[in-house]
């Protein structure tokens, strides 16, 4: 959990869409760049599952960091709206060599351990972790910003990424279901192989289309300062006061396992509270809202979590990364709606999209 813990506390992950805004670029104009990292993630995502399945998983999570990197020193030694495009191709490319890579590479080191029924409950603990790497990378982005502004921001973002690259080439690898594959399957291509594992195997279809709705609406987590601003915050305040959030999200991901024996129904029922809770503090609109935006992030990841664990559960063979891929292209398209329905009417809008995935579910 060190890796993760390392890779979601870069001090820009508080600041960075206010950082935009500083240098005049409109509300639309952020939305635009969020639509673009999403469809880098969107035209990538697979490919990168499936290299990652041929090649290296650990390669991949060394590669993603390296690339994320090089997007933070060209916002931070050239801010402007094409260094900020092109910042987001690089961490698009990079977040779609995470996505499938690190879900296989912790579900086959537990198979492998013979702990494979653990996943649930260490899947909520990592993303719980991740979330509550905000807590220093918010006290760590205030102090930064106060000292030099945004430009030490960057600088020490681009060096923490470097150094989880680093904490990643340590981690062990376990051999790949593929070397018990055969026929077809095995010597075929390992991207449309597991498109079509995806697609034949009962019931696995839909639960990749299942997590691919509920996991984009985590889109919704790059708002978060902005919310804080318009609703009255100053921006040195802003890392601070989101703290809320996060840490009730981490509260919800790691009770994900005791969530995981709900059956669909009441899973979408916390669904569809968490998107009235964000209803409420749209309209509300002040800073005690945040509040509400806690709870509903904290009930939103309690269901992402189990639908992750649903969907890893339920593949066999050697293209984990590849279909945990496939599900996340599912997402980039869900996210588009969610920075889509921003721009149209801010979290209401979001929200009554959560409502709408609640329905589907």
């Amino acid at each position: 959990m060190g890796w993760t813990a390392l890779a979601y506390a870069a001090p820009y992950y508080p600041l960075y869409a206010l950082f935009f805004l500083s240098t005049g670029l409109t509300a639309a104009e952020v939305s635009g760049l969020f639509a673009l990292w999403s469809v880098t993630g969107f035209l990538a995502e697979v490919p990168a599952g499936a290299l990652a399945d041929r090649w290296s998983r650990r390669g991949s999570l060394v590669l993603a960091s390296c690339l994320e990197a090089a997007g933070f020193v060209l916002w931070t030694a050239l801010p402007g709206a094409s260094a900020f495009a092109a910042g987001f191709v690089l961490w698009g490319l990079g977040g779609a060599l995470v996505s499938g890579a690190a879900e296989a590479l912790v579900y086959d080191g537990l198979a492998a351990a013979g702990a494979a029924d653990a996943y649930p409950r260490l899947n909520g603990w990592i993303s719980a972790t991740q979330l509550g790497a905000q807590l220093p990378a918010a006290f760590l982005a205030a102090g930064l910003y106060a000292l030099g502004g945004y430009p030490l921001v960057g600088w020490a973002s681009v060096g923490g990424c470097l150094a989880t690259a680093a904490l990643a080439l340590r981690f062990p690898e376990p051999a790949h279901d593929s070397d018990v594959d055969t026929g077809d399957d095995a010597a075929g291509d390992g991207l449309r192989a597991g498109l079509t594992r995806a697609l034949r195997r009962p019931g696995l279809g839909l639960l990749v289309l299942a997590l691919a709705l509920v996991g984009g609406i985590d889109a919704i987590e790059e708002y978060f300062p902005v919310m804080a601003a318009a609703w009255g915050l100053p921006t040195s305040a802003v890392p601070l006061a989101i703290l809320v959030v996060p840490l009730a999200g981490a509260v919800g991901a790691a009770l994900g396992g005791r969530a995981g024996r709900l059956s669909g129904r009441p899973l979408a029922g916390l669904l569809v509270l968490s998107g009235v809770l964000l209803a409420a503090a749209g309209v509300w609109a002040r800073p005690a809202a945040l509040g509400a935006v806690a709870l509903f992030y904290g009930l939103y990841l309690a269901v992402l979590v189990v639908a992750e664990a649903r969907l890893q559960d339920r593949i066999t063979g050697r293209y984990r990364a590849t279909i945990t891929s496939v599900a996340a292209l599912g997402i980039e398209v869900t996210s588009l709606g969610v920075f889509a329905a921003w721009a149209v009417r801010g979290p209401v809008g979001v929200a009554v999209l959560v409502l709408f995935v609640a329905a589907v579910l």
